[in-house]
């Protein structure tokens, strides 16, 4: 395994970044007049997710910010759910789609979860 030394390293990252194009790609698809709506807060959660964990590992020293950091990640990962959840029932998304990007972003909070609970092995 080698060694992480970014944010851009980690697993969670990079599958958070990447389902955040995927919705990115699309959300181009919805309708205009979803634009300032919809759209716009799927991609500001979608895209917060990696922010917060390229934060949160610059601040993996202290335990509390880490911490503090990889639960807004979380939380904008169940949010990104919910606008999901949102254009899957506007017949924005099939049910394949709305499926494949739910089950990433439930993987997604699971690793979350689990650096949430042992932040030890992030420090140095």
């Amino acid at each position: 395994m080698e060694k992480i030394r970014t944010h851009k390293d980690l697993r969670v990252f990079q599958l958070s970044f990447e389902a955040g194009m995927e919705i990115f790609e699309i959300s181009k698809t919805f309708p205009k007049n979803e634009e300032y709506s919809l759209t716009s807060q799927i991609w500001r959660s979608s895209r917060s997710v990696s922010g917060n964990i390229a934060e949160a590992f610059r601040k993996r020293r202290y335990p509390k910010s880490f911490i503090a950091k990889l639960s807004d990640a979380e939380g904008e990962a169940a949010e990104t759910q919910v606008w999901l959840q949102y254009a899957f029932r506007c017949q924005y998304l099939n049910q394949e789609t709305y499926n494949t990007l739910d089950k990433k972003y439930d993987y997604i909070i699971g690793m979350l979860v689990n650096m949430i609970i042992e932040p030890e092995k992030w420090s140095w």
